[in-house]
């Protein structure tokens, strides 16, 4: 049996001659490097599918972009040239040549109405008769006190001539006598007061007193107004106070009478200008057989400044309107391919017709048209409708039986 001694020294030896694997003394990889891989590994897989997905996605629009578009119908119209008056707008007010309130000089009670509201009337017709009768006693009694003194003048002219009496008493008779007739002359203008007549020829309003009322002097019985001719005034800027000159045209338009142009004729400036609005003021007439226009009326005004230019004009519906600058979309024609075919592989014929977006610079516009200042030459080809379907190098084909409305004085109608 072996002995401890040489048993302890065989294990020894053992332990020497076998040692223990390296791993063995290593640790296992801590929680933080474990996400960290696991994060890189997440990372690597998403960004591999969003790659793969964008990928994709550029093809597809690649394939869009590239793929032939059908031909758009449009209508088209030319750019042209215009001779154009510089023309300026206002509002103003319609006015009565003669207008006032119909009131009476004297005080008196109604005796009678001789008027039917609404009605035309002749300047010098009787309106209203007030209650003279005090007043025709007193004129009965200054009359004959007027006819006694006349009397006496003469006979003591006569006196006078034959020298029984002096000249001064003659000439006191005399004067006595004119008094007398100045005071029934006097009465005689009251008591025409007191029949109140339309001033001018016109047409009543309506009536603003009663029959048996007692009405004070200034008290307003009817409105009377002159309708033919009638005044329109109207302010403009003090920068056109050398443009508008008497004489010279004026049409006006009325909410009330829509689709009718009433043409005027300035008859008066207003030298001053207005120190708080830089504003002057303008009348014209018109002339008004009918009676259409009433005063009061509002009405827009317009009128040439004399100048004539020659200016570019196309209908507004070809221009598209941005915050960045105006547009248009003008045709360009090119010879086609030879054998080119359509979609369908028809083969297609004549010139080949697409469109570029071309910005532009507008000026004023008058009815459907509008000036164009900049971006395009006479002749050019715009588009005038399906605007919103068109990009640049788009291919169109023209349809030019129904155009938009392209009038300088539009009219529409009621339907």
């Amino acid at each position: 049996m072996a002995s401890p001694h040489l048993l302890h020294h065989y294990r020894r030896h053992r332990r020497e001659a076998s040692p223990m694997p390296k791993y063995a003394d290593k640790r296992p990889p801590s929680t933080r490097k474990r996400m960290i891989l696991m994060l890189i590994g997440a990372i690597v897989v998403f960004g591999g599918v969003f790659a793969v997905k964008a990928f994709f996605a550029a093809q597809t629009n690649k394939f869009f972009d590239n793929m032939p578009q059908p031909a758009v119908a449009v209508s088209s119209a030319i750019v042209q040239t215009q001779q154009w008056n510089d023309a300026g707008e206002s509002v103003g007010t319609f006015v009565a040549v003669n207008g006032t309130d119909v009131t009476t000089e004297a005080g008196g009670v109604i005796r009678s109405l001789e008027f039917d509201a609404g009605q035309p009337v002749k300047a010098g017709t009787v309106l209203v008769r007030l209650n003279t009768a005090n007043e025709e006693a007193t004129l009965k009694s200054l009359e004959a006190s007027a006819r006694l003194a006349a009397t006496q003048r003469d006979r003591w002219q006569q006196l006078a001539r034959e020298q029984l009496v002096s000249r001064d008493e003659a000439q006191q008779h005399a004067t006595a006598a004119a008094t007398a007739q100045a005071q029934a002359d006097a009465q005689r203008a009251l008591i025409a007061q007191k029949t109140i007549r339309a001033p001018f020829s016109g047409v009543l309003g309506i009536r603003k007193v009663n029959l048996g009322q007692y009405v004070s002097p200034g008290t307003a019985i009817v409105s009377l107004q002159q309708l033919d001719p009638i005044y329109l005034d109207f302010s403009l800027p003090e920068q056109q106070m050398g443009k508008v000159r008497e004489g010279g045209k004026v049409q006006a338009t009325v909410d009330a009478l829509p689709g009718q142009v009433f043409e005027g004729e300035v008859t008066a400036i207003e030298p001053l200008v207005d120190s708080s609005t830089r504003n002057f003021k303008v009348q014209a007439t018109f002339q008004n057989p009918d009676g259409a226009l009433r005063p009061g009326s509002f009405a827009k005004v317009g009128f040439s400044l004399g100048s004539e230019r020659e200016v570019m004009v196309i209908p507004q519906t070809a221009v598209s309107f941005n915050p960045y600058g105006n547009a248009v979309f003008v045709i360009d024609r090119t010879p086609r391919a030879e054998g080119e075919k359509d979609m369908q592989g028809n083969p297609l014929t004549g010139d080949k017709l697409t469109v570029s977006q071309r910005f532009i610079k507008t000026g004023t516009t008058r009815g459907d048209l509008i000036v164009v200042t900049e971006g395009l030459e006479p002749g050019d080809e715009v588009v005038t409708s399906g605007l919103l379907k068109l990009r640049n190098d788009a291919e169109v084909t023209l349809n030019n039986k129904v155009q938009p409305a392209a009038d300088e004085q539009p009219r529409p109608e009621n339907r």
